[in-house]
C-alpha cells in the first residue's frame, strides 16, 4: 500500500474501528442492562448522537481521502478482510440490511416492540431506501458500460498511434477521468443513502429503541471484521505451516 493517502486512511480506519468498539460497549451496557442502568431521554439521545457523529467523521474522512485520484481503491479496500469484501455494496454496507436487523430485534421477546404507526412508517422508509439503492445500482451499471465501451478502446488506440496536441495520451486520460469521476459520484451517492437510511430509522424509533438498534447494527459490522480477520489469520497460519513441512 504505497499510496500515502491510502496508507493514512487505512490507519484512520483502524483507529476509527477501535473507537467504534468503545462506543459499542456503552450501547450494549445500556441496551442489555436497561433495568440497572437508568438513563434519561436526554442521555440516550446524547449516546445516539455520539454514534452518528462518529459515523459522519468516517464518511467525511473517506470522501477527502478518495477524491478522483484514489476512489478506485475504495471499491476493493485493502484494509478490509475477505469476509468484509463479501458484504461490500458500493464501497460500504448495503442500506436495506438495516431492516433485517430490525426484524431480528423484534424477535427478542418484549424488549423491542414497535407501534403500528412505527411499523407503517418503517415500511414506507424501506420502499424509499430500495428505490435509492436501485438508483445507485443503475448509475454503477452505467459506469460499467462506460468502462467497457469500445469507443474508449478505440480512443486509446488513436491516442497512442496519433499523438494529439495535448500529449500522446491526453484523449485517453480525459476518457478515464470521466469514468473515475463517475465512480466517485457512485461512492458518494451510496454513502448518502447509508446516512439517510440510518437517520430515517433513528427518527422513527424512540431513544431507547435507537440505542438497541445501533448496538445490533454496530455489533454486526464489527463481527464481520473480527470473524474475517480471524479466518484470514487462521488461513495464513495453515499456509505457513504447510510450507514449513
Amino acid at each position: 500500500m504505497a499510496n500515502p493517502a491510502v496508507q493514512r486512511f487505512s490507519e484512520f480506519h483502524e483507529k476509527w474501528n477501535e473507537k467504534l468498539e468503545d462506543i459499542l460497549q456503552q450501547l450494549t451496557q445500556v441496551s442489555d442492562q436497561r433495568t440497572e442502568v437508568v438513563k434519561t431521554e436526554e442521555e440516550l439521545l446524547a449516546l445516539v448522537s455520539t454514534v452518528t457523529t462518529h459515523l459522519k467523521e468516517y464518511y467525511n474522512t473517506k470522501w477527502a481521502a478518495a477524491g478522483t485520484e484514489n476512489v478506485l481503491i475504495f471499491f476493493s479496500p485493502p484494509w478490509m478482510n475477505p469476509l468484509e469484501h463479501a458484504q461490500l455494496w458500493m464501497t460500504g454496507w448495503k442500506p436495506s440490511t438495516v431492516f433485517r436487523q430490525l426484524e431480528n430485534l423484534k424477535k427478542k421477546g418484549n424488549v423491542f416492540v414497535m407501534t403500528e404507526e412505527q411499523e407503517k412508517r418503517m415500511e414506507d422508509l424501506k420502499v424509499r431506501v430500495r428505490m435509492e439503492e436501485d438508483k445507485v445500482e443503475r448509475e454503477m451499471e452505467r459506469q460499467h458500460v462506460a468502462m467497457a465501451d469500445r469507443k474508449m478502446v478505440q480512443l486509446s488506440k488513436i491516442s497512442t498511434s496519433r499523438p494529439s496536441r495535448g500529449g500522446p495520451n491526453s484523449v485517453t486520460e480525459v476518457a478515464v477521468k470521466e469514468v473515475v469521476v463517475g465512480l466517485e459520484r457512485v461512492m458518494k451517492a451510496s454513502d448518502c443513502v447509508r446516512l439517510k437510511t440510518l437517520k430515517g430509522v433513528l427518527d422513527l424509533l424512540s431513544p431507547m429503541q435507537g440505542v438497541d438498534f445501533l448496538a445490533m447494527n454496530i455489533t454486526t459490522q464489527l463481527r464481520f471484521r473480527q470473524w474475517g480477520t480471524k479466518k484470514k489469520d487462521t488461513a495464513g497460519t495453515a499456509l505457513n505451516g504447510n510450507q514449513d513441512k
